[in-house]
């Protein structure tokens, strides 16, 4: 079969398609044939080195197709059912993989591969971010940063549908219709050096009791700013570059804050959690709530175009591979 593989870390460059061979499913294993393959931040930085991996390797976390074949202990699975995964083992850019039939979820009828491809992981997130890490409640204005991307689309609109008010952060105007069609009553930009300063203006001065940032070095200390007293920063990315060091005195200075990196992995710690986690998202897509735009779509083999796209910043909503 055909697949991504990389041998060092670096640019999009390094991504190779190689013919590589892949063996029957071990037991307790199931051979998904994919049939679209979600990109995400999180395979940047295990590409760059920034999250290592051993090398050489595959890359890519979540996809979506048909099970192929099942090894053995196998139950609960047919051959022919419509699945997904995420987040999986490295190796989701290839034309199939074995994986743990216990890390798949089957995909309803009325939610397509490519939509299943495109949401899992990024919705999934959104799913704990909002119900579990810090569960919002109607009536909570809450900050999201990155609000225009593959993440912040999704929870966007799902805090919308929860009651929030919701203030998001774009880094450029072009955005700003984007994040607003999406869930946002207010969008800043973070290029503006007063954006934590207008989060306190649109709160009248209280601060928000959430703020949800991937974005890392670049909005740490607004974030911070923007919190009301015994707020919650949520962290959960990096895309500007790890946030600093810090000393635990700063988050009493700031209002005896609190500050959470929280991981999909410890939401999803078993296949009950996994597949609730999945369903609570499949029912706000079905019920129209939440809207998954796929707006890049590339060839398995064009992985490293998707990647200069994505690492760009200019990307907006879902990018997905069709191998």
């Amino acid at each position: 079969m055909k697949a991504i593989r990389f041998s060092r870390t670096g640019g999009p460059e390094v991504l190779q398609l190689q013919d590589v061979g892949l063996p029957p499913p071990g037991p307790g294993e199931a051979r998904v044939r994919h049939t679209a393959i979600g990109v995400n931040f999180i395979d940047i930085y295990h590409r760059s080195g920034l999250y290592p991996v051993v090398l050489p390797s595959g890359l890519g976390i979540e996809a979506a197709g048909v099970v192929e074949a099942l090894g053995e202990g196998v139950t609960g699975l047919k051959i022919g059912t419509r699945v997904g995964y995420a987040p999986g083992p490295l190796g989701a850019y290839a034309q199939a993989t074995n994986i743990a039939a216990a890390r798949l979820v089957e995909l309803p009828d009325s939610v397509s591969d490519e939509t299943a491809a495109a949401s899992l992981l990024k919705g999934m997130t959104a799913q704990f971010l909002l119900t579990r890490t810090f569960a919002v409640n109607p009536g909570e204005t809450i900050l999201w940063h990155a609000a225009a991307g593959g993440v912040g689309l999704i929870a966007c609109q799902w805090a919308k549908h929860l009651g929030a008010t919701v203030i998001g952060t774009v880094g450029s105007k072009e955005k700003i219709a984007l994040a607003r069609a999406n869930g946002c009553d207010h969008v800043l930009l973070t290029s503006d050096a007063n954006w934590s300063a207008q989060v306190r203006e649109l709160t009248g001065g209280n601060g928000v009791p959430v703020v949800y940032d991937s974005i890392g070095r670049d909005t740490w200390t607004g974030s911070l700013d923007s919190l009301a007293v015994r707020g919650m920063m949520v962290s959960f990315g990096n895309a500007s570059g790890a946030v600093p060091e810090f000393s635990p005195g700063l988050l009493a200075a700031k209002g005896s804050l609190f500050v959470t990196r929280p991981t999909i992995a410890h939401y999803t710690r078993d296949r009950r959690e996994l597949q609730e986690t999945a369903d609570d998202l499949f029912a706000v897509i079905v019920s129209g709530a939440v809207k998954i735009a796929i707006n890049q779509k590339f060839a398995l083999a064009d992985a490293h175009l998707a990647h200069e796209a994505l690492q760009s910043r200019n990307t907006t909503g879902a990018t997905i591979l069709i191998p």
